[in-house]
C-alpha cells in the first residue's frame, strides 16, 4: 500500500508512480524536484491550451468574484455565452447544450437522452474504445477497463472497428475501408433486431486505444446505417474535440452531422471540471413537450463555464486549431523517421496532434522505454500491454519543440528496442 492517504487511479496502489506537479508553461510542466518536462501527452489528454495560461486563471477569479455558485436552473452570462459558442462550433442545426462535470457524464447523459428520444434500449460501440468510467459510459467502453465492472447496464453491443494492421497501412488520405468494417454497423443492427438500436457511439479516432484513424468512407457509412435504422449517432469528442485533430471537432473531417456530440477535456483544458452534450435540433425538440429526465447538482457551474469560455477564446486568438493541423504532418514525418531507426517493425498512424507509434517488441522492452523517457524528461502515453506510444501534446507546442521531443523519443526508443 502506498504512503499517500488517497487512491491512485487505474493501478495497483503499490505500483503507483506519483509525480508532484508544481506548475508549467506552454508545452512544459515542472515538478517538485525542479525538473522541467516536455509534455507530449497533454497530461491526461486534456491540456489542449497548454500549461500556465493566466488568461484562464484570471477568468476563473473574475467569475468567482461575481458569482461563485449556482443552481441548475439559473441563468447567467457565462453559461449562455458558452452554450452559444459550442452550438456555433458544432455547426448548423444544433440547438441545445446539456452541461456535465466531465466526459463520462457527458456520455452517460447522451445514453439517457438517446433512450428517452427513441424509446429503444440498445446501443452499439466498438471494442477498441473508451467512453468513461461511470457505469453507463463504461458499458459502452470496449477496452480493458470494462470487464472488471461487469455486469453493467444492459443493451450495449460491441463491434470490431478499423484496427487491423492492413488498415493501419491506409491511415493516410485516400485510403478506403477495404474490409468493409464500416458496414458492420448496418449488419449488427439487423442482427440485433431492426429498429431496436437507440444510438451508435463512436470516437472520431480511438485516442487512448491507439490513435486508429478511419478511412474517409467509414463515418459516412455509419451515418447512413443509423439513418436507415432510425438510430442516433453520437460523436464522442471528449478526447478528439477542440482542435486535437486539427478541427473544432474530429468528426468534421468526414462531413457527417451527428445527432449528439459529447465533449470535455479540451473544453476547459483541465483548468476546471466541465463537459457537455451538444444536441441537434432533431433530437432536442423531443423535450419541448416531454420531460428531460437528466440533471446534476453542479450543472454548468459558473467558474467552470468561465474557464471554458476563456479557453475557447484563447484557442481562437492564438490559432491553436490551425497549429495542430499544420503540425500534424510534422508529427507523422518525425515518427516515420523514428520507425525507420528501430530494429523492430513499427507502425505509425495519426491525425492532427494525436498520433501513435507501435513497435513490435517484448513487454520488458517497454519497461526500459519508460525509464529512458523519464531520464529524458519526456511525458507521453506509453501503453505497454497494447504496444503503443501515444502522442497528444498541447496545441500551443511549437514545431521546434515537437521535433526536438519526438527525436528525443526516438533516441529513447532505440535504447529500448534496438536500432540505429
Amino acid at each position: 500500500m502506498s504512503d499517500y492517504p488517497f487512491f491512485f487511479t487505474w493501478t495497483a496502489q503499490n505500483a503507483a508512480k506519483p509525480v508532484e506537479l508544481t506548475g508549467g508553461e506552454g508545452a512544459w510542466f515542472t515538478t517538485a524536484d525542479g525538473s522541467r518536462w516536455l509534455d507530449l501527452g497533454a497530461l491526461a489528454y486534456q491540456v489542449n491550451a497548454g500549461h500556465g495560461q493566466r488568461r484562464i486563471v484570471e477568468a476563473i477569479k473574475r467569475q468567482a468574484d461575481q458569482l461563485c455558485l449556482s443552481t441548475a436552473n439559473a441563468v447567467y452570462p457565462a453559461k449562455t455565452e458558452l452554450a452559444n459558442k459550442l452550438l456555433a462550433m458544432a455547426g448548423p442545426g444544433y440547438a441545445k447544450v446539456f452541461f456535465t462535470l466531465g466526459g463520462a457524464e457527458a456520455n452517460e447523459n447522451a445514453i439517457k437522452i438517446a433512450r428517452q428520444v427513441t424509446g429503444r434500449l440498445k446501443m452499439i460501440s466498438r471494442y477498441r474504445s473508451y467512453h468513461g468510467a461511470t457505469m453507463g459510459a463504461l458499458a459502452l467502453t470496449g477496452d480493458w477497463r470494462r470487464p472488471p465492472m461487469e455486469p453493467l447496464i444492459p443493451g450495449v453491443v460491441h463491434v470490431r472497428d478499423c484496427e487491423c494492421e492492413r488498415c493501419a497501412q491506409g491511415n493516410r488520405p485516400g485510403a478506403t475501408c477495404v474490409q468493409g468494417m464500416a458496414r458492420v454497423f448496418d449488419e449488427t443492427m439487423r442482427a440485433e433486431g431492426e429498429r431496436t438500436t437507440a444510438a451508435v457511439f463512436l470516437e472520431p479516432v480511438p485516442g487512448a486505444n491507439g490513435a486508429w484513424v478511419p478511412p474517409p468512407d467509414y463515418w459516412p457509412a455509419v451515418r447512413a446505417a443509423c439513418d436507415k435504422d432510425g438510430a442516433l449517432l453520437v460523436a464522442d469528442e471528449v478526447l478528439c474535440g477542440f482542435g486535437r485533430l486539427g478541427k473544432p471537432f474530429g468528426h468534421q473531417h468526414w462531413g457527417v452531422v451527428p445527432d449528439m456530440i459529447t465533449v470535455a477535456k479540451g473544453l476547459a483544458s483541465g483548468y476546471a471540471t466541465i463537459g457537455a452534450v451538444i444536441v441537434h435540433e432533431r433530437v432536442a425538440r423531443h423535450f419541448d413537450a416531454n420531460v428531460l429526465a437528466c440533471g446534476l447538482t453542479y450543472y454548468a457551474h459558473p467558474t467552470s463555464c468561465a474557464a471554458a469560455l476563456e479557453c475557447l477564446s484563447l484557442y481562437e486568438d492564438e490559432q491553436m486549431f490551425g497549429n495542430a493541423e499544420r503540425l500534424g504532418p510534422v508529427l507523422l514525418r518525425e515518427l516515420d523517421a523514428v520507425a525507420a531507426r528501430l530494429a523492430v517493425p513499427a507502425h505509425v498512424r495519426g491525425l492532427g496532434l494525436l498520433a501513435a507509434i507501435a513497435p513490435q517488441a517484448p513487454l520488458d522492452r517497454w519497461t526500459t522505454l519508460s525509464a529512458e523517457l523519464a531520464a529524458r524528461k519526456l511525458s507521453l502515453h506509453v501503453e505497454a500491454k497494447r504496444g503503443t506510444a501515444i502522442f497528444s501534446p498541447p496545441l500551443c507546442i511549437t514545431e521546434a519543440e515537437l521535433v526536438t521531443g519526438v527525436r528525443s523519443f526516438g533516441d529513447a526508443a532505440v535504447a529500448a528496442f534496438g536500432g540505429k
